[in-house]
């Protein structure tokens, strides 16, 4: 910490202000692949991404000070704002630096790595500071409307950010998977959709077997409207979608089990993989039990968890449940690359869920947060009165209100 001190004291605002000035440049799929499939040049890499990661660091380093004072007081989300500058300014060393110098290149990457294993706990920690903040002044709409909008942004630029790093190191350093030799960085070009269902669906069976001493069984069925006898493939990221797919058969087995376990025979889990000309689609259908319509929204809220606070402690952490934060940063996944996941439930029966991704790698476009003067607004303005009529807690007797002869 003493060495951060004398680092943090180098450090102008002007640095930040200045990155922040510019937009992220978002990068399609096909981008990434034909960059790292043809003409991967390590050195035009190290060029894009010390001006990109510092302008994605920067414009989320503006946007963590719009937050409310409470927030950003709380210990956890001081640490992850520290690491944010840090990283930043371990990225400045090589503003002015040529690649052609003697060990640029290598210093680089290994910068990179000590910058991504930096941040690899920043949503848990991110986390406890909601709690922290939530446990000590409450609950109030909105600053927590505040806050989804920015923890949507936050954890989005994180996703990029990771992205960009993982490419270059595993492209240019010693991180390939001898497992996956085909891939382009961590891009599968040929991603067998039904292969990672069932992969994420035996993980989270293997974590729900543990915790219930059962599980439902997978029926997995495949429509291919543009090559109907083939398997469906895409060009992905395959871990992006193995995470989404994950925490959604953790939330099916969990309901399923938890509705039907005194019978002990539990209906299956069902997953339908669509390919259109558009789109891709994933649904994970269940029967356990539903979710209310009001209750929707709020699975992807942060500052609302239907499980216990977690420990932060591995050998502590309950199998199949967290922070909450599962599904809003499974959405984030899938909206990175211009898809989303939505929620169909009907309660008493079951839910469908259902994951959209770009058919085409051409149009798989980051989506990507921009500091500006409309993200500032959004902080700053205040609250409204609602312009729909809102029903009071305690319906109205009628037969007490008697019109006047």
């Amino acid at each position: 910490m003493r060495i951060f001190g004398i680092l943090l004291k180098n450090i102008t605002p002007k640095q930040i202000e200045y990155y922040s000035r510019f937009s992220p440049s978002p990068l399609s799929i096909k981008q990434f692949l034909d960059f790292g499939r043809d003409n991967a040049c390590e050195k035009t890499s190290f060029m894009f991404l010390r001006k990109e990661l510092p302008v994605r660091l920067a414009n989320t380093l503006r946007e963590v000070n719009l937050l409310p004072d409470n927030l950003l007081s709380r210990p956890s989300v001081g640490l992850v704002q520290n690491w944010y500058i840090q990283s930043f300014l371990e990225l400045m060393e090589y503003e002015s630096k040529s690649p052609e110098e003697s060990g640029v290149l290598q210093n680089f990457l290994e910068i990179l790595i000590k910058i991504r294993n930096r941040h690899n706990d920043v949503v848990p920690t991110m986390a406890q500071g909601v709690i922290e903040y939530k446990e000590k002044y409450g609950f109030d709409p909105f600053i927590s409307t505040n806050i989804q909008y920015f923890l949507d942004r936050f954890y989005t630029n994180r996703i990029s950010f990771r992205m960009l790093i993982n490419q270059h190191t595993l492209l240019f350093g010693n991180d390939t998977n001898p497992a996956h030799p085909k891939h382009i960085g961590s891009i599968d070009p040929n991603c067998n959709v039904a292969n990672v269902v069932k992969d994420a669906y035996e993980t989270a069976k293997m974590l729900c077997e543990q915790y219930y001493m059962g599980a439902p069984e997978l029926e997995i069925e495949e429509f291919n409207s543009k090559a109907p006898d083939k398997a469906i493939q895409v060009v992905y990221v395959p871990s992006h979608l193995f995470h989404m797919l994950f925490e959604l058969f953790k939330n099916s087995m969990r309901a399923t089990v938890e509705l039907h376990d005194e019978k002990r025979a539990y209906p299956p889990i069902k997953a339908l993989v669509t390919l259109g000309k558009e789109d891709l689609s994933i649904k994970i259908s269940d029967h356990g039990g539903g979710v209310p319509l009001r209750k929707i929204d709020r699975l992807f809220n942060y500052m609302y968890s239907t499980a216990p606070s977690p420990s932060l402690e591995p050998s502590r952490a309950a199998p199949l449940a967290g922070f909450g934060y599962g599904l809003p940063i499974s959405r984030l996944y899938a909206r990175y690359f211009q898809g989303d996941l939505k929620l169909y439930s009907m309660e008493g029966v079951g839910t469908d869920a259902v994951i959209y991704l770009k058919a085409l790698s051409s149009e798989s476009f980051e989506r990507l947060p921009v500091f500006n003067k409309s993200a500032w607004r959004h902080y700053q303005t205040t609250p409204e009165a609602d312009d729909w009529s809102n029903p009071s807690s305690e319906p109205r007797d009628a037969s007490s209100y008697k019109a006047k002869r």
